[in-house]
């Protein structure tokens, strides 16, 4: 008997409508959920604990390229998740930078630094949104990937001090650029929207 045709999976049809509930945001507010457990490993004394809160911190970090890939592969990019997408890194990014202050091992200007390019960010987008969203630009992206590293450099037991603050360094530096990159973006868009009214 002749094999019928393949089995191919795709997303919706183009212009048909995005569920807003769909695995990829699914997988971005698992990540929200996740960062108390990530907070409570990290502050519990022990180098057991301590790996057990990078492995959570990777596990969720892992989510953040996951759902993006299944949102553009099966079309399931939704203005929610648009949006909730960057609070969740932020808020895993965020907590974890400030647990690290507490906990004596990153100085406090750098996750001011940090913190204050990621919340002017996310008010930026909010404050045009009447205009249209703002999505995560590829330099964004490599943001948080070197945010990431640094982080899991700086909470994973005994990495050399030279190692956690180069890739500091460059995780500070990339932030910033991206950051200025994010206020050209939303004049630019502003602009836009006007011109179209008139």
């Amino acid at each position: 008997m002749p094999a019928g045709p393949p089995h191919v999976v795709s997303g919706p049809e183009p212009g048909a409508p995005v569920s807003t509930w769909n695995i990829a945001n699914a997988l971005t507010v698992a990540r929200l959920v996740i960062v108390p457990v990530f907070i409570v490993f990290l502050f519990v004394e022990g180098q057991g604990w301590r790996l057990a809160a990078l492995a959570v911190f990777l596990v969720a970090s892992i989510t953040d390229q996951l759902d993006g890939w299944l949102a553009r592969r099966y079309g399931l990019i939704t203005d929610f998740g648009k949006i909730a997408d960057p609070i969740a890194d932020k808020a895993l990014i965020g907590s974890a930078l400030v647990c690290l202050s507490l906990l004596g091992e990153l100085a406090w200007w750098v996750t001011a630094v940090i913190i204050a390019r990621e919340l002017g960010v996310t008010l930026l987008r909010f404050a045009v949104i009447r205009h249209g969203v703002i999505p995560a630009s590829y330099g964004g992206k490599v943001k948080t990937v070197l945010q990431i590293l640094a982080i899991a450099l700086y909470i994973w037991p005994g990495v050399p001090e030279f190692a956690r603050w180069t890739s500091l360094g460059l995780a500070l530096l990339v932030t910033v650029v991206t950051g200025l990159d994010y206020v050209f973006r939303a004049v630019r868009l502003r602009q836009v929207a006007k011109r179209s009214r008139a």
